[in-house]
């Protein structure tokens, strides 16, 4: 029975058979992710994209004959005080950085724009949204009122009624 290959297993294997520059520069996008997050998780997405993930997408790292482009999946939101983004700057949701042949990557700049990356891509947790006020319904007029919907248990009963709680 063959064994699957991880996606760090398949990155590992595109970064070889590249054998030129945008191998070397993908392996070198991918060091910087992980020292950026080390708790980034590398996934195999749409027949051969590396993505970076910590709780939502951070970026992609995808390779084509000229250039290895970096996607950030939320490009758009964040700052970018170094002016790395040079592709897909008109869209409202991604923006990416292409890397030529012979380019330089500013590490510390890159280094810093995955923590935004990662923290505007968050999934926020839902948030405890306490119930409307209740009110304690004391009055017997109250009472009577809401006396077909009451709740009953052995030894309790509990009327409720919108905005009211009798205990």
């Amino acid at each position: 029975m063959s064994k699957e290959k991880s996606a760090s297993q398949l990155i590992d294997g595109r970064i070889g058979e590249l054998g030129d520059w945008r191998g070397e520069m993908l392996a070198r996008l991918r060091a910087l992710v992980k020292q950026a997050d080390p708790e980034a998780v590398e996934e195999w997405k749409w027949r051969g994209v590396p993505v970076w993930y910590h709780d939502g997408m951070i970026c992609t790292g995808e390779t084509s004959k000229g250039k290895v482009k970096m996607t950030f999946a939320k490009g758009a939101k964040l700052d970018d005080p170094s002016r790395l983004f040079n592709a897909s700057l008109d869209g409202n949701v991604r923006r990416a950085i292409d890397f030529h042949e012979g380019d330089t990557v500013d590490e510390e700049a890159l280094k810093a724009l995955v923590p935004r990356g990662r923290d505007a891509e968050r999934v926020p947790r839902p948030r405890l949204i306490a119930p409307p006020a209740w009110r304690c319904v004391t009055a017997p007029s109250d009472r009577a009122e809401i006396a077909a919907r009451t709740i009953s248990s052995p030894g309790h009963s509990h009327s409720i009624v919108p905005g009211g709680f009798d205990v």
